[in-house]
Order: C-alpha cells, then structure tokens, then sequence
C-alpha cells in the first residue's frame, strides 16, 4: 500500500499515539458510569476519540492522492521550544503571580513562536482568555486559583 499523503500518515499516527497513550493512562484513574463519571472518563472518551479521528486521518494520507506526495518539512524546533518554556514558565509562574498575570506572560510568550506574532492579536488574545479562564475554572467550577501575585509564592 502506497503512502499518498507523508504529511498526514505521519499527523495521523502521531495521533493515534498520543489518543491511546491518554486512554491507557486513564486507565489508572476510577471510570465512575455515565450518570457518575469519574476522573478516568473524560481523559479515556478523548484519548478514543483522538486515536479514531488519527485513523481518519490515515485512512485519507492513503487513498486520497496528492501531486507531490504531500512531503514532510524540516522539524521546527524554535516554535516547539519556545511553546514548551511558555507552559513550563507558567506552571511555574501561576502559584507566585496569579493568573491575571501568568496568562498575558503565557500567551505573548507562545505568540513569540509564530512568524505572524503582532502585539494586537496576543494582548486581545490573552484578554480573552482570562475572562474565559475566569468564568469557567473560578466562577464557575468554584476551583481555587490563585488570581493575583502573593507575597510568598507557594
């Protein structure tokens, strides 16, 4: 069987690692029932779900024929590097700073990754994910984050 698409044969088996590795790992946690789920429900759908959409995805790098082969490019370490000292930086800087500052310093720093970073689109960005973020993890599922700087650091 021909490969007609690199690209997405190789996005497609990424995903199905990564959706059957979350399903195997949840397999660790209580799965409750439909009516009561557990910690372990969720985090199995989606690893389900992730690894089918993945076998899509092969299905199509197969069948569906480009003009090139659809190559795969050279890896772009800066924006991976970049994105993961983002998100380290901000576990790090949440328990000390508060989410009304970590979530501007998270994404500014992500959008750095990008060639079409402008300061408009990451500060409306980080706008809006705070309000969200707000809304739903404080506001609404009552969780204890941190919302401004403490004096100590955690």
């Amino acid at each position: 069987m021909k490969i007609k698409s690199q690209r997405n044969f190789w996005s497609g088996l990424m995903f199905i690692v990564i959706g059957l590795s979350f399903a195997w790992g949840a397999t660790n946690y209580s799965f409750g029932s439909s009516a009561n789920p557990g910690p372990g429900y969720f985090p199995f759908g989606l690893g389900l779900i992730l690894a089918v959409l993945g076998a899509m995805v092969i299905f199509t790098a197969l069948t569906i024929e480009t003009a090139d082969g659809d190559p795969v490019g050279a890896f772009a370490w800066r924006p991976l590097l970049i994105i993961l000292a983002s998100v380290a930086l901000f576990g790090f800087l949440l328990p000390r700073l508060g989410m009304v500052i970590c979530l501007p310093l998270l994404v500014i720093a992500s959008s750095l990754a990008s060639d079409e970073f402008t300061w408009k689109a990451a500060i409306i960005n980080a706008a809006v994910l705070i309000t969200l973020s707000y809304a739903v993890f404080v506001a609404g599922l009552k969780l204890t984050i941190p919302l401004w700087p403490t004096m100590f650091g955690a």
